[in-house]
């Protein structure tokens, strides 16, 4: 029986120039990959001329696992790595597997004996909470918060509650064109005195880190459309 293949875990950039922000030790690796598991095929030939990647991108092969892939068709993308073969997976932005839809084939492979190998590269949650400083001994990433009105204040509510009983910093996310309604969402449900972080064009020239209490944000609001941002909340016990 052949040996098992390496899945490796290659992180993109969050916007920037990957390959400065990438480790020469990433960009290795990928450079020995010839067949990726992605979400989108176009931007990921674009994220692999963007770094040099050395062979020719018309040779690269892509299979997609993306929000909608059902979870019957994981079995197809796993069954070249049961076969022996490398596979590389691409995330749209920042880390694979991480608010993505690549952990249910990650966990597959690990049900299956395949090594997982994750690479160096940038984690906007993580860069966002060095970066707060908000509690980072306990801290829990939420993903993306419900969209209807009320579930949202109800979510909020309790995670506000919940940060100063545990004394755990919330982080979660939006998609960039939705940011402005979130923030409203925020800093209306939430005191007055809890802590908000905005961490907003994380490795961008743009970038911009700021932690101030509720009403300090509800005096200035930022204008966050389309910016991707991360948003971490802390009520300290």
């Amino acid at each position: 029986m052949d040996k098992p293949g390496t899945l490796y875990l290659i992180p993109t950039g969050l916007g920037g120039d990957a390959r400065t922000i990438l480790p020469e030790s990433t960009l290795r690796e990928l450079s020995t990959l010839t067949c990726f598991i992605v979400e989108d095929a176009k931007s990921a030939r674009h994220f692999l001329k963007a770094v040099g990647y050395p062979h020719a991108l018309q040779s690269v092969q892509t299979q997609t696992l993306d929000e909608h892939t059902p979870a019957a068709a994981l079995a197809e993308l796993l069954a070249p790595l049961l076969a022996g073969q490398d596979r590389g997976l691409l995330s749209e932005a920042g880390c694979p597997a991480v608010a993505d839809p690549g952990a249910l084939l990650v966990r597959l492979a690990h049900k299956h004996g395949i090594r997982v190998a994750p690479l160096v590269g940038p984690s906007a949650p993580l860069l966002a909470l060095m970066a707060s400083g908000l509690n980072g001994q306990r801290f829990a990433f939420h993903g993306y918060l419900p969209v209807d009105r009320e579930e949202r204040r109800v979510k909020l509510r309790a995670l506000e509650s919940e940060s100063q009983r545990a004394d755990r910093t919330q982080i979660f996310i939006e998609a960039p064109y939705r940011n402005d309604a979130l923030l409203r969402a925020v800093l209306d449900a939430c005191r007055e005195d809890t802590l908000i972080c905005l961490a907003t064009d994380i490795t961008l020239a743009s970038e911009s880190i700021r932690t101030r209490s509720v009403k300090a944000w509800r005096n200035a609001p930022p204008v966050l459309n389309r910016r991707p941002t991360v948003f971490l909340l802390y009520r300290g016990a």
